[in-house]
């Protein structure tokens, strides 16, 4: 597939990119490499292959929720720098 400097052109202003036109030439001869090399799975039989959009199994990491106790609200605030009616206190950043 023949990758024009045109289309390199496009697709960087696409990305937001800002290339030179003597990098055009050369990307758009590795592209075009690419596409060669990726054209080469069109030769493999992936008849009965399910599509899939990860490699391997993606399962649930985390764990089981269980109720614990928690901190005291003396414990969580004993290195406030300030603190109000039990909340951290925090300086207004909104105005």
């Amino acid at each position: 597939m023949k990758i024009t400097k045109e289309q390199v052109g496009h697709v960087a202003k696409l990305a937001k990119l800002s290339i030179l036109d003597d990098e055009k030439e050369k990307f758009a001869l590795e592209l075009e490499k690419i596409l060669t090399y990726v054209e080469q799975l069109n030769e493999l039989n992936t008849e009965g292959i399910e599509p899939t959009s990860h490699a391997v199994r993606l399962e649930n990491v985390f764990r089981e929720d269980k109720v614990q106790p928690s901190l005291s609200v003396e414990i969580a605030l004993q290195n406030a720098p300030q603190r109000e009616k039990g909340f951290f206190k925090v300086p207004k950043i909104i105005e």
